[in-house]
């Protein structure tokens, strides 16, 4: 067990390094968060009337959705298959997906955090239970990291990755999405928290399964 703990520790701090190396990757989706913002931002200034809540929620949540899938479609794409065969003469294929998709967690909830922030600031920020709307932007980073991290790997093994993860994500992530978009029109609301945990339930049952089935699916993946 501490020797398991310890190769996961060792692989997540390589996926940092990584990174931290690539600094360009990471300052990209930065970029790209700020500038849909700052889009949003000159499309409504003038027709401030167009920007009611649940457009402003919507908005917001198709952003993180397209940052999640440029920020975790490169994690198997920047990886050499030399350099994966030699972790995996080191690891087991589930502590290799269990990595990647703690890291991508760690990833997606910074990426989250900071959107929410500059959004909430250039657009003004509608929410009345804000406790509510966080835990939803961490269910929602949490589900994005678990499903697209599965589906990257898939998609790795295709020469057109980018485009066959775009359609392989879409049933997947339709059902995630829609459920956040409620629990978070409802933290907007200001709507008793009692009336969300169905849909937090939801997102938790489809979060779990996913990762099950990353941690079952992943060693036959490797192996083809």
């Amino acid at each position: 067990m501490a020797e398991s703990v310890r190769q996961l520790g060792a692989l997540m701090r390589k996926e940092f390094l990584l990174e931290w190396r690539q600094r360009y990757a990471l300052n990209g989706m930065l970029l790209y968060i700020v500038g849909a913002v700052f889009v949003c931002y000159l499309s409504f200034s003038a027709r401030r009337g167009l920007l009611t809540p649940i457009v402003w929620n919507t908005l917001f949540w198709i952003i993180l959705l397209f940052t999640a899938i440029n920020a975790i479609a490169k994690s198997f794409v920047q990886e050499r298959a030399g350099r994966l065969l030699y972790y995996y003469t080191l690891a087991s294929p589930q502590q290799i997906i269990l990595s990647k998709i703690l890291y991508n967690t760690v990833l997606m909830l910074a990426l989250a955090g900071l959107g929410f922030i500059v959004y909430a600031f250039v657009l003004g920020n509608p929410v009345q239970d804000v406790g509510l709307y966080v835990l939803s932007l961490v269910l929602g980073a949490i589900g994005f990291a678990v499903s697209l991290t599965l589906i990257a790997g898939i998609a790795s093994k295709a020469e057109n990755s980018a485009t066959l993860m775009a359609v392989l994500s879409f049933p997947i992530v339709l059902p995630l999405l829609l459920m956040l978009l409620r629990v978070s029109k409802n933290a907007i609301d200001g709507l008793d928290r009692s009336v969300s945990w169905d849909e937090i339930g939801t997102v938790l049952a489809i979060d779990a399964i996913v990762l099950v089935l990353s941690w079952m699916l992943f060693p036959f993946l490797w192996r083809s």
